[in-house]
């Protein structure tokens, strides 16, 4: 990869993203996601070469600069949050466009949207606790967040917010379920028993490792 255009060719493959020159000026070319309008990929020339600025996260940002002199901090931008590759013919293909791909994951990222994707992992007999629920959603710190997002959940019968229950294994009130009993005959439908408003966690309750699962 050498030239704007098939930096900008593969950007645009991503769904809901679109091109932009926001300084209207031609030199600087931009690929933004829609709704968001967060840019993932900046693109200009310099010193002769077509660069390329991209998000990156501190995992991976060193791991780029070591691995390729053309991938450097980046040019005008936050050098902890973005890495600009030269193009200069040095850095091969995958590598540029894995990290195209990687600075949209991260831009595209919804802690939300991972949240409920947590939820829908439980397995039907099974409860997992909001801490739990955090960790596979990527950040053990943001239980109050897994509270809020479960109870705006969106689509309930295909996220089981319900399956979710406090440390202690105690259900939540019942403004979030539409009555007092609606969370614990749900769970008792997936055969889970439910004694004065309470889970076994012992028997019930996931297992999460590192992050993952079990």
């Amino acid at each position: 990869m050498r030239t704007r255009f098939e930096a900008l060719t593969y950007a645009l493959t991503f769904p809901d993203t679109y091109q932009q020159a926001p300084f209207h000026d031609p030199n600087w070319q931009l690929v933004r996601v829609k709704g968001s309008k967060k840019a993932f990929l900046w693109t200009y020339e310099k010193d002769g070469f077509i660069n390329l600025n991209v998000k990156v996260s501190p995992a991976w940002r060193d791991f780029w600069r070591d691995a390729f002199a053309s991938v450097i901090p980046g040019w005008h931008q936050n050098k902890d949050n973005w890495n600009t590759i030269i193009l200069d013919g040095t850095v091969p293909d995958d590598a540029i466009k894995n990290m195209i791909a990687d600075s949209y994951a991260i831009v595209t990222d919804n802690p939300t949207r991972r949240i409920y994707e947590a939820v829908k992992q439980i397995p039907k007999g099974k409860v997992a606790t909001y801490s739990q629920i955090a960790e596979l959603a990527g950040n053990k710190k943001m239980c109050r967040a897994v509270g809020n997002a479960l109870h705006k959940n969106p689509d309930p019968s295909e996220i089981p917010c319900y399956r979710v229950v406090n440390a202690k294994g105690e259900l939540s009130g019942a403004f979030a379920f539409g009555g007092a009993d609606e969370q614990a005959n749900r769970l008792r439908a997936d055969g889970i028993e439910v004694l004065n408003g309470k889970v076994d966690l012992k028997k019930y309750a996931v297992h999460v490792v590192d992050g993952q699962l079990e």
